[in-house]
């Protein structure tokens, strides 16, 4: 309560922004080409990244050229964008940046300004539909398409802007988006998918693969430096796996003695934070891999989105 005038005032601002935006007080940018933002409007992690790998393949598959744009967020590079490739680090574009890129191996370019980054995929790259990650409030940018993620286990929570709650817009900006995809425990239905563990990859040589069986002694530390770290525990406990939980900030830059605990035992953690610890990650490290899935009637209407607005 004692936050909520904060929260007005951030409401304030943001329409304000929106309104300048709107007014042609401030610039919107219209590419060459079809842009999609995959978004939400909450803080925290909603799986907007792995729904943003999803698609681009989709995309590539149907015989587009899809290029990824995202803020870099972490990243410490001196000149931005940075065109993201197999020998970039997560330290210089970010750990979203080069997960990504792995993911997918599309093109893929991080920057603050995404405008920027989009034009130096149309133009080193032949992209000719761009895919955002995040950036729903970027406005600078125009897009034909925006796709919200809500995480349906979290919600909206208190529905309140921060910073009295989670919002970045208010729950309104919901009805104004092309599509809203919820991410649930099966995708049934339409608008939903899931994340669905695979096998888990050894960091240090991601050759080497082990079934989700496989960590079952109950002596095992679960390390998330994520948005939303429960989801990823969530997860695990479905696995039935016991395990010793540590969790460091999002985005967290990771170094050697942050992995240092008793024992030698098995240390597992997201892809996302794995590729912060390949450099000096040791034999006990390990990444769940996880895969998105969706509904047949979600795809068919992801695509008919799509096909609608470019």
């Amino acid at each position: 309560m004692l936050l909520l005038p904060l929260s007005w005032l951030y409401g304030l601002l943001i329409a304000s922004r929106r309104a300048l935006y709107r007014s042609g007080i401030l610039k919107s940018h219209t590419l060459c080409v079809p842009v999609i933002i995959v978004g939400n409007i909450t803080v925290g992690g909603t799986g907007k990244t792995p729904v943003t790998a999803w698609l681009s393949k989709r995309l590539a598959q149907q015989g587009l050229r899809p290029g990824i744009i995202l803020r870099g967020y972490g990243g410490n590079s001196q000149s931005w964008p940075v065109l993201v490739d197999q020998n970039t680090s997560a330290e210089k574009a970010g750990d979203e940046a080069l997960l990504l890129h792995r993911l997918t191996g599309l093109p893929v370019a991080a920057g603050p300004n995404r405008v920027q980054a989009a034009r130096k995929l149309v133009s080193e790259h032949d992209c000719n539909i761009i895919i955002s990650d995040d950036g729903l409030q970027h406005y600078a940018l125009n897009r034909n398409v925006e796709i919200a993620i809500v995480d349906r286990q979290r919600g909206f929570q208190n529905g309140r802007l921060l910073p009295a709650g989670p919002l970045r817009e208010p729950v309104s900006r919901m009805n104004i988006v092309d599509l809203v995809l919820s991410k649930t425990a099966s995708p049934k239905g339409k608008n939903t998918f899931c994340l669905t563990p695979t096998q888990f990859v050894s960091v240090v040589d991601n050759q080497v693969k082990r079934g989700l069986d496989a960590f079952d002694n109950g002596k095992i530390t679960a390390v998330a430096a994520i948005g939303n770290p429960e989801s990823f525990f969530l997860i695990l406990d479905n696995l039935a796996i016991q395990y010793q939980k540590k969790v460091f900030p999002d985005h967290h830059p990771y170094v050697a003695e942050d992995l240092q605990f008793a024992g030698n035992n098995p240390i597992i953690m997201t892809q996302k934070d794995a590729v912060k610890c390949e450099h000096f990650a040791t034999q006990n490290l390990w990444y769940l891999e996880v895969d998105v899935n969706v509904s047949n009637e979600t795809e068919e209407q992801i695509d008919a989105v799509v096909r609608k607005r470019y």
